[in-house]
């Protein structure tokens, strides 16, 4: 009987061996296990660029991963989110998509190799506005002298931009058919080399982000005439607003935020939202982006995605109204 029981228990023991887990439902992997990449639509050191990594340090010490940020500008923010889409929709790619890429380009461009579909919102990053500026040793003064000039030399002068489709170019053309004038744009592979032209008097104004811009107007070398905000902002108190300038109907902000592939598992996807609006609370990310010039983000998902949705419309229907067309 003895002998019986000893081998009724050793069946059972190679039972259990043999089928361990047959009623567990299999472990996933933990995520994240390597490094994350954000692609940035734009050039080292430029406007999104300078925010992106801050965040990018405080989202790797959250994680345990590194985080490393890829910069891909050119066309508007396409190569970028091209980029974006061509790897796995595992997380690990996120994208820091703007107001040209993920709301203006929709509406530019007829033959857009992406759609709203492809991506999820995240949250966002920064807003902010842009500031009309001018080479600080140049004669323009105001708003007034610079149209001024521009009907003066019609077609002759220039302003540069961060890339075709981006707020810096197309509030350059709505400036030009707001006040009746013609300037050449000159497109740039991001923001900073646009700004490094007025700078060095390569081109003549620029609606330049204010994050891009504040630095240079600090130091001397550029003079703002205008921002293109609602209200006055609290970086440079004494610059009026375009309305106050004598432009009305030109209100314009940027901003920037975070996407991943619309395939991402939701999972992922919320643990990527969480850590990021995480992230942006940090005191250290607040002081640093209003330090810039921007108003820090890190909305709900829900709530980013509603903005997006409406900055989509928004400049829909300013680029149909103007005709515009990038292709």
């Amino acid at each position: 009987m003895r002998f019986m029981l000893l081998i009724k228990g050793a069946l059972g023991l190679l039972l259990v061996a043999a089928f361990p887990a047959s009623n567990a439902a299999p472990a996933g992997p933990a995520w994240p296990e390597r490094t994350i990449t954000i692609i940035v639509p734009g050039a080292p050191g430029g406007t999104i660029d300078i925010p992106t990594r801050l965040v990018a340090q405080k989202l790797s010490a959250m994680l345990g991963q590194p985080v490393v940020v890829d910069n891909r500008p050119g066309s508007g923010g396409i190569i970028g989110a091209q980029a974006a889409l061509r790897a796995p929709a595992d997380g690990y790619t996120l994208l820091m998509g703007n107001t040209g890429s993920h709301a203006i380009n929709y509406s530019a461009y007829k033959q857009l190799p992406y759609r709203p579909e492809d991506f999820v919102p995240l949250t966002d990053l920064i807003v902010f506005p842009n500031v009309l500026v001018v080479n600080a040793q140049s004669q323009i003064k105001t708003v007034a002298d610079l149209i001024a000039q521009l009907k003066s030399k019609p077609g002759q002068l220039s302003f540069p931009s961060a890339g075709i489709g981006q707020t810096t170019h197309l509030s350059g053309e709505m400036f030009r058919l707001r006040t009746g004038t013609n300037a050449i744009h000159v497109p740039y592979r991001g923001s900073m080399p646009a700004t490094t032209s007025v700078v060095a008097g390569e081109t003549t104004f620029m609606f330049d982000n204010l994050t891009q811009s504040l630095p240079h107007i600090r130091s001397g070398k550029l003079r703002a005439l205008a921002v293109t905000s609602a209200e006055r902002v609290a970086s440079l108190p004494e610059v009026p607003t375009m309305a106050q300038a004598g432009v009305d109907d030109f209100v314009v902000t940027g901003w920037a935020g975070f996407f991943v592939a619309a395939k991402t598992p939701p999972a992922i996807v919320a643990k990527l939202q969480d850590s990021l609006t995480k992230v942006m609370q940090d005191p250290d990310v607040v002081a640093k982006i209003r330090e810039m010039g921007s108003i820090p983000g890190g909305q709900p998902q829900a709530k980013f995605a509603a903005f997006v949705n409406s900055e989509q419309r928004r400049w829909g229907e300013t680029i149909r109204h103007s005709n515009l067309s990038l292709d």
